[in-house]
């Protein structure tokens, strides 16, 4: 159905989108399209700053306003809705950089939760549940909302076998190594059977945050901004030694897959700690609304005194049968939600706004402020995001402001306080010329930002290298943020097409300090090796607006070469199926560019392979065309990836998760929930053998 809507645009060209009302085809306003795709474009930012480099820039409230906006306009208009959008994904894939952890897949899903801000809202979730499950007696579990790191531990008969991180949701970091160096995780466990997937969060005490913020301090080191930042960094450290050397500790809230069954969220919580030796936080029995906003006062309380950070509550449904009536959506379970607590704030001087510079080319503010402690943080800078938020505000240099820092992240400057001025206050105005390269700024039409005009500013040019090079784009291992600066410094980097010329230069990278024949020559291996990549990372690395991950591969399947995809006019690109009007006029407007020209020749000519992707091959009433297919455990042919990339070739859809839309389910070996769940939902499951042959392999 939704391919149908897509075609009605394309040939609608006075329309961006169109959607259903009632029975009738009506038009989403090009601005609508464009600022959900804006929307999109700033969550995924924040996504990676907090998921993959531990660096947030907004506070919680800010990123929940971004995503309430993004939810509410495609709920508004339901053909705007695509499977990549952050409303139907989970956090982001696991970090890029250097060196790696490996991946795990997790066999169910880690999910995120939907958030409510205020006792209205919870109301409104809290009837929603009780009308589906109208008839039944449903209590709730309240349980403090951890600020710390999402992770997962697998015991086989027992033993701890393997530890990840949460990552995009369906794959996850590697971290057991670093994860045994924490005291509350047990190694074994007693009269447990085959398999226990305990999920549960990494956190980091008040005390031991303060402990290693003022060690750092003495090392001249940058403090940690707040214990989520600092249990994040220290569980993601390559050597476990580090890990081990900052006091980490450990919560246990739920389960994944499970040999043993448990019927309700307080018997597990009882199982984990009275026979796993788990910690497990203070947990509420609640019967009703009432007893949900009697938890959430008091945890409210309590939460100055509490020894770890919480930002809210999180309310499940106790009865786990209650649970998979519910369901869950693409992103979040129903049966759960977070009850955010009031952001923190206080007042101080806002002395002077910094501009930084990012590879987009935005000019974006920062507010220097007098240093005020908030909620035992002291704070010193703070998001203005932009001038149409600075002339909102209407705040000045000097003036007196009140700073929220909510979720505990780079707080924001929310209020003026007016009758605190003396006359002396200074307007902030955009600088004319980029802070750090001195070229032109402007602000593009129907755009909140100002950017610098010059395409080879240093900034831009190290945001599009670390980008090009980054683990969802060409994957050079090695070339990560330090390196690209240490290459930039020394002439040796000046655009993408520069790193398929550093082998020319082996012998100065081998001068430069901390660098060495090995390090050189495995970073040399990568770099020859990326040239092989498939079209779809070649087209994500080279920076077009609009163009993440996702797009490209459906932009790679669709025109199967560059070339193709260079010479295809708007039209054509929006005649594909998800793609948009605003990102056909950006792919095309890029093509159209002599630097973006000559960056893909140079890049061609140094051997990246730009023509030697696979077109997608739809097979009219073949097994897979139209159907949506699930992988559920082991395969021994290939690998799991590689088995959906087939579906996709061949015309379907793989999905990793099963729903009633779900049409076939391949079982390999050790299948989990899934083909449980396939069972029970009567969707035909063949093995790996029929797959192939169904395949034609």
């Amino acid at each position: 159905m939704r391919f149908t809507w897509y075609i009605l645009a394309a040939v609608l060209a006075s329309c961006a989108a169109v959607h259903l009302e009632g029975d009738k085809v009506a038009e989403v306003p090009r601005e609508i399209v464009e600022k959900v795709e804006s929307l999109r474009a700033e969550i995924r930012h924040h996504n990676e700053l907090y998921y993959k480099k531990d660096a947030p820039e907004i506070s919680d409230a800010e990123y929940d306003a971004l995503m309430r906006e993004l939810k509410s306009l495609e709920d508004k208009y339901p053909s705007l809705i695509t499977p990549d959008s952050p409303t139907q994904t989970v956090g982001a894939a696991a970090a890029e950089g250097g060196e790696k952890f490996s991946e795990v897949r997790h066999s169910v899903p880690m999910l995120s939760l939907e958030n409510v801000a205020n006792a209205d809202e919870m109301k409104a979730w809290y009837e929603r549940i009780t009308k589906s499950l109208e008839g039944e007696e449903v209590e709730f579990v309240a349980e403090p909302k951890l600020d710390g790191l999402a992770v997962e531990l697998i015991y086989e008969n027992g033993n701890f076998a393997l530890g990840s991180t949460r990552g995009d949701g369906t794959t996850g970091e590697n971290v057991t190594g670093n994860l045994l160096t924490i005291e509350e995780i047990p190694r074994t466990i007693n009269n447990a059977r085959e398999l226990l997937e305990v999920r549960g969060e990494v956190y980091m005490k008040l005390r031991d945050f303060q402990a290693l913020n003022a060690a750092r301090e003495e090392d001249g080191k940058t403090r940690f901004a707040n214990p989520r930042n600092a249990a994040a960094g220290s569980l993601r450290q390559l050597d476990s030694k580090i890990t081990a050397g900052r006091k980490l500790s450990f919560f246990a809230y739920d389960v994944g897959s499970s040999s043993m069954k448990f019927g309700n969220q307080q018997s597990l919580l009882g199982y984990f700690k009275d026979h796993c030796g788990f910690q497990v936080a203070e947990n509420y029995r609640c019967e009703s609304l009432a007893d949900i906003e009697k938890a959430y006062a008091g945890l409210i309380e309590k939460r100055e005194n509490l020894p770890f950070e919480i930002d809210g509550m999180v309310v499940k449904v106790n009865d786990f049968a209650l649970r998979e009536r519910l369901g869950i959506r693409s992103r979040s379970p129903r049966w759960a939600v977070a009850y955010k607590f009031p952001p923190r704030q206080e007042k101080t001087v806002l002395e002077d706004v910094e501009w930084s510079v990012g590879r987009t080319g935005a000019v974006t503010p920062v507010a220097h402020l007098t240093p005020v402690n908030i909620g035992g943080v002291t704070v010193k800078r703070a998001s203005l995001h932009n001038m149409d938020e600075i002339e909102r505000l209407g705040v000045k240099i000097g003036d007196t402001v009140i700073v929220e820092r909510a979720g505990d992240v780079i707080p924001d400057v929310v209020r003026v306080v007016t009758d605190k001025r003396t006359g002396t206050e200074k307007e902030i105005r955009v600088p004319e010329k980029c802070p750090v390269c001195g070229s032109e700024v402007h602000r593009p039409e129907g755009e909140v930002v100002f950017r610098c005009t010059n395409i080879t500013c240093p900034a831009q040019v190290k945001g599009h290298l670390q980008h090009f090079a980054s683990r969802g784009c060409m994957d050079i291992e090695g070339l990560g943020e330090r390196n690209v600066e240490i290459f930039m410094e020394k002439g040796f980097l000046n655009d993408p097409a520069d790193i398929y010329r550093l082998a020319e230069k082996r012998d100065k990278l081998i001068e430069i300090e901390r660098f060495g024949e090995k390090s050189v020559d495995n970073l040399l291996d990568a770099i020859e090796e990326s040239k092989s990549r498939p079209l779809w990372r070649v087209l994500n690395a080279l920076g077009i607006r609009h163009v993440g991950e996702h797009v490209a591969r459906v932009l790679a399947e669709s025109f199967g070469t560059i070339d193709a995809l260079m010479s295809a006019s708007k039209e054509e690109m929006e005649a594909v199926n998800e793609i948009g009007p605003v990102v056909a006029a950006s792919v095309f407007d890029f093509f159209r560019n002599e630097s973006n020209i000559s960056l893909v020749n140079r890049l061609r000519e140094a051997g990246v392979e730009m023509s030697g992707d696979t077109k997608r091959v739809h097979v009219p009433g073949g097994p897979f065309a139209g159907k949506t297919v699930v992988f559920t455990g082991g395969m021994e042919s290939m690998s799991r990836e590689a088995a959906q990339e087939l579906v996709r070739k061949l015309g379907g859809k793989a999905s990793g998760s099963v729903s009633k839309n779900t049409d076939l389910v391949v079982a390999g070996e050790k299948a989990g929930s899934k083909y449980e769940k396939a069972v029970k939902l009567g969707i035909e499951i063949i093995d790996e053998s029929e797959f192939l042959k169904r395949a034609g392999k």
